[in-house]
C-alpha cells in the first residue's frame, strides 16, 4: 500500500466514524479525512462531488447512516435518501473518480426466519423501513457498477453513540430491575472490532468486491447481552427475560439474525473476535461509555 493514501470516512460522527478516529494514528500510512454529516451529506450529489474533488480519496468508507429503526417506520423519506440514495451517491463518484467504496449494511436486510446462519447470498427480505432502505443502498451500489465492498454487520455498540450497551449501563445505574427481550438472537458486534478489520481488508492488499459478513463471533439473545453487561460491571441489578409481544415496536425486529463470517475470513483472513471478549474490552472503558 502506498504512503499518504487517502481515506475518507462519511458519518465521522457515528460510533463507527468515532471508532476510526480513535485507531487512525495507528496507521500513518493512510491519510483519514473525517467528514460529518454537516460537512458531507450523502444524499446531496453536490455535497458528494465536492467532497471527491477536494480530497480525490483512495479509498471511501461509508460509516454515514439513518439508522433510527423505529422512526423510520415514519420518517420514510429521510431513511431512503441516507441509506438508498446517499450510497448510490456516493458508488457514482467512486465509479468515476476510481475510488475503492466500503460500504457497511446491516442484518435487518434479513428476515429472520433461518436457523443458520445468514450467508451473503440468502434471500433478503426485511421486516422494516430502515431495512429496506439499507438493501436499496446495497441493490443501487451494485447497480452502479462501483468497485465496492458490502459489509453487513450486526448489533452494533461502542463507548461513543447511542446503542444497547450504553442503555443497559445508564437503565443498570438507574434501576433495580429491568427486561430484556429473549426471544431475538444475534451476535453483538463491537464496532472497533469492525472498524479495524476493513482497515485490515484495505491493507491486505486482496481486495475482491462483493458483499460479506462481518460481526463478532456467538449467537445470544438480547437478554443474554444484557445479562453478560450486568456480571462484568457488577451491577445488582435484575435483568427479568420478557417476550417481543412484552415490548412492541413500531419496527419488526428478526426473529433471528445471526450472520455467516466465512467469506470474510476465506478472502482476507480476518478472524472475528469472540463477543464476550469485545464486550469486556469495550467494558474497559465504562467511564467514556457513561461519558
Amino acid at each position: 500500500m502506498t504512503a499518504n493514501t487517502n481515506i475518507l470516512v462519511t458519518g465521522a460522527n457515528g460510533q463507527l466514524g468515532k471508532e476510526f478516529r480513535d485507531i487512525a494514528a495507528a496507521f500513518p500510512a493512510y491519510n483519514f479525512i473525517f467528514l460529518t454529516r454537516e460537512e458531507l451529506a450523502i444524499d446531496s450529489p453536490q455535497s458528494v462531488a465536492e467532497a471527491f474533488r477536494l480530497h480525490q480519496p483512495r479509498y471511501c468508507i461509508n460509516c454515514a447512516a439513518y439508522t433510527a429503526v423505529d422512526k423510520a417506520e415514519t420518517d420514510r423519506d429521510t431513511a431512503y435518501a441516507v441509506n438508498a440514495a446517499g450510497p448510490a451517491n456516493l458508488a457514482a463518484a467512486c465509479k468515476e473518480s476510481d475510488t475503492l467504496l466500503i460500504h457497511v449494511s446491516t442484518d435487518y436486510v434479513f428476515a429472520g426466519t433461518a436457523t443458520t446462519p445468514y450467508k451473503e447470498d440468502e434471500a433478503t427480505e426485511p421486516l422494516s423501513v430502515y431495512g429496506a432502505s439499507k438493501l436499496e443502498g446495497e441493490r443501487r451500489i451494485v447497480a452502479a457498477n462501483a468497485d465496492a465492498l458490502i459489509i453487513r454487520t450486526s448489533w452494533v455498540y461502542s463507548r461513543h453513540g447511542k446503542n444497547f450497551v450504553k442503555t443497559m449501563l445508564r437503565l443498570m445505574s438507574e434501576r433495580e430491575e429491568i427486561g430484556v427481550v429473549n426471544d431475538q438472537f444475534g451476535s453483538p458486534t463491537y464496532a472497533a472490532d469492525l472498524a479495524a478489520a476493513i482497515l485490515q481488508l484495505i491493507g491486505s492488499d486482496q481486495w475482491e468486491a462483493g458483499t460479506y459478513h462481518y460481526c463478532n463471533t456467538g449467537a445470544i439473545s438480547w437478554f443474554d447481552f444484557a445479562v453478560a453487561i450486568r456480571d462484568i460491571i457488577g451491577s445488582r441489578c435484575r435483568v427479568n427475560a420478557i417476550t417481543t409481544a412484552d415490548y412492541p415496536t413500531p419496527a419488526r425486529r428478526p426473529v433471528y439474525s445471526v450472520l455467516d463470517t466465512t467469506r470474510i475470513e476465506a478472502v482476507f483472513g480476518i478472524r472475528p473476535p469472540h463477543w464476550r471478549d469485545s464486550l469486556q474490552q469495550c467494558l474497559l472503558k465504562q467511564q467514556p461509555l457513561h461519558g
